[in-house]
């Protein structure tokens, strides 16, 4: 069943997952990215959960989104509290789950105009 439509105008859309890709707007990524609802979907320079920093979540926090969804890899990890700092200190929501079900939960987002960033993270392998 369609839930809602493949493209939604001026929305940043993800088509497809796999571990190695994830399709957004119908152009194929194989790194971590950073993606807001709309504007320039952007690499985010992190290959592997344990190379997280606050740094990461700064670039994040610069989008000033309402609700972040962060995409863990292929399984569910938890930033430790601290790296999420920048997130918190500006009252950012944000919500963990493995990198495939962020996804999912990124368009629903985005399709019910939510003001919504997905950092995912998108191991090497």
């Amino acid at each position: 069943m369609k839930l809602h439509p493949d493209r939604i105008d001026g929305v940043n859309v993800i088509a497809g997952y796999t571990e190695s890709t994830i399709t957004v707007n119908g152009q194929p990524w194989r790194e971590s990215l950073l993606l807001p609802a709309r504007g320039a979907v952007a690499g985010w320079s992190c290959e592997r959960f344990e190379d997280l920093t606050a740094e990461h979540f700064q670039a994040v926090a610069a989008l000033k989104p309402e609700l972040v969804i962060f995409g863990s890899g292929a399984r569910l990890r938890f930033a430790k509290p601290e790296l999420l700092r920048p997130l918190i200190e500006l009252h950012v929501g944000i919500e963990t789950m493995d990198t495939a079900a962020a996804c999912r939960t990124y368009n629903i987002l985005v399709a019910e105009g939510r003001d919504v960033v997905a950092a995912l993270l998108l191991q090497s392998v």
